[in-house]
């Protein structure tokens, strides 16, 4: 499978999981991901499982406490104006979460799939216009900045004794500081690369050197796949 295979493949998914509103349509998505997993990542398949599962917990308790134990009813009952039920207002909720988590669950599915290429590899053999693979090295260059940005706003907060190490009282009164921290740390090493550090090294002009190389050309893998996920986007409306 390609890069721009597996990004096509997790789109069509994606998509399929959006177009469906109940648990029976968005059935067919986590069998497509769950043949997938055994076919393509295997024993990594886990990890993806227990990654998109820990995306989805902190929303699911939240939607449960709000619509199941405040509200007592789903949205399409409360337009309705009907009485409702629990039931309803747990199947809305299990909907929106399941949809969440075929989301998270396709996307990670595709990166531990290219877990083996680095980021630069998969761009590189990606087809899509040179700006746009630029602009992705580019963001994905900030990641690690912006990182350690963050732990070194956080570190100097807690010298100061603005911010507690650990969950308190003081980080909900003053963590709009480490927030504004954060802020201006990432902007003030985003102005110092656009204006000194990137066009010292030159680094548009190498990085098109870089990204030079041909795309890889689409296999039999990405059509069976994609024809898989249009199939099951099919399923899913239709159900």
């Amino acid at each position: 499978m390609t890069p721009s295979g597996g990004i096509a493949f997790a789109l069509v998914v994606i998509g399929a999981a959006m177009i469906t509103g109940d648990l029976v349509g968005l059935a067919a998505p986590l069998v497509l991901c769950a043949v997938f997993a055994t076919l393509e990542v295997r024993d990594r398949a886990v990890t993806a499982l227990a990654w998109s599962a820990g995306i989805v917990a902190p929303l699911a308790l939240f939607l449960c406490i709000v619509w199941v134990g405040v509200v007592g009813r789903s949205p399409e009952e409360i337009a309705a104006g009907a009485t409702g039920t629990r039931v309803a207002a747990l199947a809305h909720v299990a909907t929106v979460c399941t949809r969440l988590f075929l989301v998270a669950l396709a996307i990670q599915l595709v990166l531990l799939h290219f877990a083996c290429m680095t980021p630069l590899q998969f761009i590189r053999a990606m087809r899509a216009p040179s700006g746009l693979k630029r602009l992705l090295v580019l963001t994905l260059s900030w990641i690690d900045t912006i990182l350690h940005a963050v732990d070194r706003s956080r570190t100097a907060l807690i010298t100061a004794g603005i911010i507690a190490p650990r969950l308190s009282v003081k980080n909900a009164a003053h963590g709009f500081i480490l927030v504004q921290t954060v802020w201006l740390s990432v902007i003030t090493i985003a102005l110092g690369r656009l204006r000194d550090k990137w066009p010292a090294e030159n680094t548009l002009a190498r990085l098109d050197e870089a990204l030079q190389a041909p795309p890889q050309p689409l296999r039999f893998a990405d059509g069976a796949w994609l024809a898989a996920a249009i199939a099951t986007a099919i399923v899913a409306k239709v159900a």
